[in-house]
């Protein structure tokens, strides 16, 4: 595979350094720059990934977390990431991705120069029969998930990329009295992997972040930030009747939650994840940088 010219990564570092040094300069919390996950925008990347990424750096994002990427080669988008001026310092990866195809999936993240590869979903420990709709994961199946997670943390440790696992609200589904989250988070190796926390699909599973926080100090390296709006006494029971919409127009106050990360979190990266928009997208991505840059703790 081709590797990134030394022009072109040093051009893409200098306008990132640029942009760090003069109009996102505000106060973020935590210190943190302003990120995004580009699932936000996977049906615009897929009509104009250029066009795209020079929207979402000019809506106030300087960081971006990869998934729905075009089919292109990783020197193609490593290139398109640095003309916009956005550095990607994690990338979601299947599970299939991080285990089966460990290899390549290692070298073209590392051509786009990721710091962290993230696996947002679980395994199977047997393959489904094709015949018959697969069913709930069992407790074996989370077990063996925590498995294969630390074997993969330690070679992407030994690789220099963190490996870690996004949640959505099924981890907290209860398997044989046991939750799924809480089997990861105490079986995987905080030596070998860490955890991103997606903050809105915890509360619409009913649960809270910042007690998960005070349970499991350092545990979490990175956040998801997106809002719902809630029905009152939301749980896993519940949790379709969440509804998507831009922050600070939903139910979940995020300073709290922020304010526990800083006492017991080394949080690295926080990135906004639009599912859906409820206004034109471009306005979207705006109205949450702008939620982000004045969020105070």
């Amino acid at each position: 595979m081709r590797s990134v010219t030394r022009r072109n990564f040093i051009g893409g570092a200098a306008a990132v350094a640029a942009v760090s040094a003069t109009k996102f300069s505000f106060g973020m919390p935590l210190g943190l720059m302003p990120g995004i996950q580009l699932y936000s925008v996977r049906q615009q990347m897929a009509q104009d990934f250029e066009g795209t990424l020079a929207a979402v750096r000019e809506a106030g994002y300087v960081e971006v977390e990869s998934a729905s990427l075009p089919k292109k080669p990783a020197p193609e988008i490593r290139k398109a990431l640095d003309q916009a001026g956005l550095k990607c310092v994690s990338s979601h990866r299947s599970f299939l991705d991080v285990t089966k195809d460990l290899d390549a999936t290692t070298e073209f993240e590392k051509t786009i120069g990721v710091s962290y590869i993230i696996c947002p979903g679980p395994g199977r420990k047997s393959p489904p029969d094709s015949s018959k709709k697969a069913g709930p994961l069992t407790i074996d199946d989370w077990k063996y998930n925590a498995e294969e997670f630390n074997k993969t943390g330690d070679k992407l440790k030994a690789a220099g990329i963190t490996f870690g696992y996004h949640n959505h609200w099924v981890e907290f589904k209860p398997v044989d009295g046991k939750v799924p989250y809480e089997e990861l988070l105490t079986l995987c190796e905080p030596d070998k992997m860490s955890f991103e926390m997606d903050l809105g699909w915890v509360k619409v599973a009913g649960q809270d972040p910042v007690a998960l926080m005070k349970k499991y100090p350092s545990r979490f390296s990175m956040l998801h930030v997106k809002d719902f709006h809630l029905p009152p006494n939301i749980s896993i029971e519940t949790h379709d009747d969440a509804k998507v919409t831009e922050l600070g127009r939903g139910s979940i106050d995020y300073r709290p939650i922020f304010a526990q990360a800083a006492e017991n979190q080394k949080i690295t990266h926080a990135f906004v994840e639009q599912e859906e928009f409820d206004m034109p997208w471009k306005e979207s991505l705006k109205v949450d940088a702008e939620y982000m840059k004045n969020l105070t703790i």
